[in-house]
């Protein structure tokens, strides 16, 4: 009996679909920033594209990150003080995250085991559990930020029962894109002309007499919802005394509050929770970024057993919302373990507190030598904003008037500028703020010493000597180029 080639047998099959112009992995790390740029245009987000060129990042094609560094395709360093959003509290492949994710796969355990109970899921959990304050332990699992808000607000919205179905909200919130949250995200950019949910009431960030009002003149409102440090609002923080009247006024009121630390939290302020510098605990909070260690896309939503038992307590109701396909995969779950040990081990959220201090001291010291430039300094730990004045200030007194008119349509060219010359001329990597377009964010990984915010303090102070006449002007020429 002859023996049949695998080649032969191919050929024998017919019908076989042929596979497509894929790029293999190789393929894409070798590929050019031409080619990139071709592609993200032809696929991924052309508009986006278009503020990238006005600020030189097209330029960039990053090769490796380690620690506190990107390296692009030059070998050149580039210091992170954009750190994802808050997402790289770890600096870039900590090599014990990375070592324990390795170990993960090289042992082929299982990821996705959704017929059985997961001893990641579980084990992340009672971390989680035993991270927060009061009684917050009862955990969902998600992928993401907005996913773990979505969490929230539902499990808050069910406990507050059918005749308090109303959510207070804030100016300039972010709470996230999808079409939940997006309803509570008070930015008209990011809502476009989307049919959003009508059960919301806004109110000011930070003015707690109106949200007494609030709640006073609608005994429908059940649940309150805010971000314990506004991030894309332009890193804003409400007075201690205004978490403690909420919380009592909650109480009173009967109404669950729901405290967004996706951004604020896992200890970027110098806390675990930015919430815990309050004396206070909410009802449901929500974490994301860092809690993947910068290596996995993990979300969680934390609430108090009560609550989350009103909502999902029974047979009847608890796969309302459980945990969807990703929710609780297994080497997310270890990275997130990992993390979470390498978070206390490393005293991170104390370097957190001692280093964001040293940041805004030096801060406040470029203020001072620079006060037409620099309008505020604000910020918790790690967690920091650098706002600017608008364009009229900054120049000789006798231009004001004219160039006032136009501050609104100039909004975060300064702060575009400068952010472009640390790029380009010190490898210094920044990031921007959604509301408040005048205002710089900073958000380095939790690794940051002194000499990273040293060599930041340096950078900085070098392009903002320059003055605004050769900032504009040398902005402009890089343009051309």
């Amino acid at each position: 009996m002859n023996k049949v080639t695998a080649a032969s047998q191919h050929e024998a099959v017919q019908g076989l679909i042929g596979k497509p112009d894929l790029l293999t992995v190789e393929e894409a790390k070798a590929m050019t920033l031409p080619r990139m740029t071709e592609l993200f245009t032809r696929h991924l987000n052309p508009g986006q594209l278009h503020f990238m060129k006005l600020l030189g990042f097209h330029k960039v094609k990053i090769d490796r990150a380690e620690g506190m560094f990107y390296y692009d395709q030059n070998g050149r360093a580039i210091l992170d003080f954009f750190g994802g959003f808050g997402s790289l509290a770890f600096g870039h492949n900590h090599p014990r995250i990375v070592g324990a994710r390795k170990k993960f796969q090289d042992e082929q355990r299982q990821e996705i085991a959704i017929a059985f109970m997961s001893q990641y899921a579980s084990a992340l959990a009672h971390n989680l559990a035993a991270c927060s304050p009061g009684d917050l332990d009862m955990v969902f699992l998600g992928s993401s930020g907005s996913e773990a808000m979505e969490a929230a607000i539902k499990v808050a919205e069910r406990a507050a029962g059918p005749k308090k179905p109303k959510i207070v909200y804030a100016e300039n919130s972010f709470h996230g894109k999808t079409k939940g949250v997006l309803s509570i995200t008070d930015g008209g950019l990011y809502r476009g002309e989307f049919k959003l949910v009508e059960n919301t009431v806004r109110v000011p960030f930070g003015d707690i007499d109106a949200v007494e009002s609030a709640f006073r003149s609608d005994p429908e409102i059940g649940v309150t919802v805010l971000e314990t440090i506004q991030g894309g609002g332009g890193i804003i923080q409400a007075p201690k005394e205004y978490w403690q009247k909420l919380r009592a006024l909650c109480d009173q009121y009967g109404v669950l509050w729901v405290a967004d630390e996706v951004q604020c939290g896992f200890g970027r302020s110098g806390r675990f929770y930015a919430f815990e510098h309050t004396g206070v605990v909410p009802d449901v909070t929500a974490l994301a970024k860092s809690l993947g260690g910068g290596k996995a896309a993990v979300g969680a939503m934390i609430a108090r057993r009560e609550v989350y038992m009103k909502a999902y307590g029974t047979p009847k109701t608890a796969m309302i919302h459980a945990m969807a396909t990703f929710g609780g995969i297994g080497e997310a779950c270890v990275t997130s373990i990992e993390a979470m040990n390498i978070l206390y081990d490393e005293h991170l959220i104390d370097n957190a507190a001692a280093t964001g201090d040293y940041l805004l001291q030096k801060l406040e010291d470029l203020k001072v030598k620079y006060p037409t430039m620099i309008k505020d300094v604000r910020g918790k730990g790690l967690m920091v904003g650098l706002e600017f004045h608008d364009f009229s200030k900054t120049v000789p007194m006798v231009l004001r008037p004219v160039l006032a008119v136009l501050d609104d349509k100039l909004k975060g060219s300064l702060p575009g500028f400068i952010g472009s010359h640390l790029l380009r001329d010190h490898g210094v990597l920044v990031a921007f703020t959604e509301y408040n377009r005048n205002v710089i964010r900073l958000e380095p990984p939790l690794i940051c010493g002194r000499e990273h915010v040293d060599a930041f303090i340096k950078a900085l102070d070098d392009v903002l000597s320059r003055g605004i006449v050769r900032i504009v002007k040398d902005f402009v020429k890089a343009q051309v180029k």
